[in-house]
């Protein structure tokens, strides 16, 4: 979808297009008869930019309530942040009245900044940025001022704090190094040391953030790692920080200098830490926290023999454990009448679907294998979900 496409769809005849694209409930699948069917009424590009929206649409309704009156791009959806990470990250602005929203893309960001102040939203490209502005409309009652610019050669409009969210995809593909993110990262030396939050991707190296004086953020949505930022400035509260976020409920977890857990072999529980806890090293303080030991120092599964309750981790049962060897685990689990495994590993070379045909396993239970180190030997453990 261009820009042109996009205005047209904002006109009586474009939602009549969209109506007319609903009716027919477009798939990505059915696009192309979708497409036939709706230019016999429509012009050809005019059809094309309802069944896209009318697609995306509804893939975005797993990130915002009013996904049905809003607008993207394939890559602005990619991009967005959730309407709930959006909010959250958004409190840390409250005290500010006037927030930079800059390179707001189709405007996740902006919706959630301009609940609490007033908001000048900054990208490059007239698309997505004509988008944000239809977007927050759609909102109601939002402040917010919408300006096409460089950030490379145009300062940040004048503000009271600035969130920053360079583009970390090209060519369809994810860019993982803050270098290579547009604008890189390095362009907001010039805009420091003010207040200042920056959206990066939860899989960044963490030695490219080294000269940074900043806080680290790690957040998990649902069980899963979402997203990380920086906080610069009065924003920055600690060095670094895993957030869990589940619906309406918040909880985080910061450093807090334990010694290092001990190492124990396989004890009645294993813990799975969270991604973002992980992301964040804090391992040592979920150890602290559950009164847990490492199976290994370089492995991060946990073990306890009395069960602690936690969100920074899904907790198993260990029903047997040995050192891993593939004949010795069959006749285990043939034993325990298992047939079906979840395999789980960290530390091991194995190929897990090809290892769990090579199981050869007939029987009514369901087990998980932990395929890992235990004090630097391979082990195998076998357990269940709590």
């Amino acid at each position: 979808m261009n820009l042109d496409a996009f205005r047209a769809l904002l006109t009586d005849s474009g939602q009549a297009a969209l109506t007319a694209a609903a009716a027919l409930a477009p798939t990505e699948e059915t696009f192309l008869p979708c497409l036939t069917a709706l230019q016999k009424h429509h012009p050809t590009e005019l059809a094309k930019a309802a069944l896209e929206t009318l697609i995306l649409r509804r893939k975005a309704r797993a990130k915002f309530s009013r996904a049905d009156s809003m607008y993207f791009t394939r890559a602005g959806l990619e991009m967005a942040s959730s309407e709930i990470i959006s909010r959250y990250r958004a409190e840390r602005f409250a005290p500010f009245r006037r927030v930079a929203d800059l390179c707001c893309g189709i405007g996740g960001d902006t919706i959630g900044l301009a609940e609490r102040s007033v908001v000048s939203a900054v990208d490059d490209d007239t698309l997505p940025l004509a988008m944000a502005e239809i977007n927050l409309a759609a909102v109601g009652g939002l402040r917010a001022t919408f300006v096409q610019a460089d950030l490379t050669v145009t300062p940040p409009p004048d503000a009271d704090a600035f969130f920053f969210d360079p583009g970390r995809r090209a060519g369809g593909r994810r860019k993982f190094s803050v270098r290579d993110y547009h604008p890189p990262l390095s362009l907001i030396n010039a805009w420091l040391p003010g207040p200042l939050g920056v959206k990066i991707s939860p899989g960044v190296q963490l030695d490219e953030l080294a000269d940074y004086d900043c806080e680290i953020e790690f957040i998990s949505l649902g069980g899963e790692l979402k997203e990380a930022a920086l906080w610069f400035g009065p924003l920055k509260t600690t060095t670094r920080r895993a957030t869990l976020l589940s619906g309406a409920s918040l909880i985080s977890l910061t450093p807090s200098s334990p010694l290092p857990p001990p190492l124990s072999p396989p004890l009645a529980f294993l813990y799975e830490p969270d991604s973002a806890l992980l992301r964040a090293g804090l391992v040592k303080e979920l150890a602290t926290q559950l009164n847990a030991a490492q199976l290994d120092p370089d492995i991060a599964y946990l073990t306890s023999d009395t069960l602690t309750p936690t969100p920074f981790a899904r907790a198993f049962v260990i029903d047997a454990h040995m050192p891993f060897s593939q004949k010795r685990l069959r006749e285990k689990l043939r034993a325990m009448n298992v047939g079906r495994v979840t395999i789980k590993k960290r530390g091991s070379p194995v190929e897990v679907n090809e290892f769990a045909r090579s199981l050869k396993l007939k029987g009514d239970e369901e087990r998980i294998l932990f395929l890992t180190h235990v004090q630097g030997k391979a082990w195998v453990l076998i357990g269940r979900m709590v």
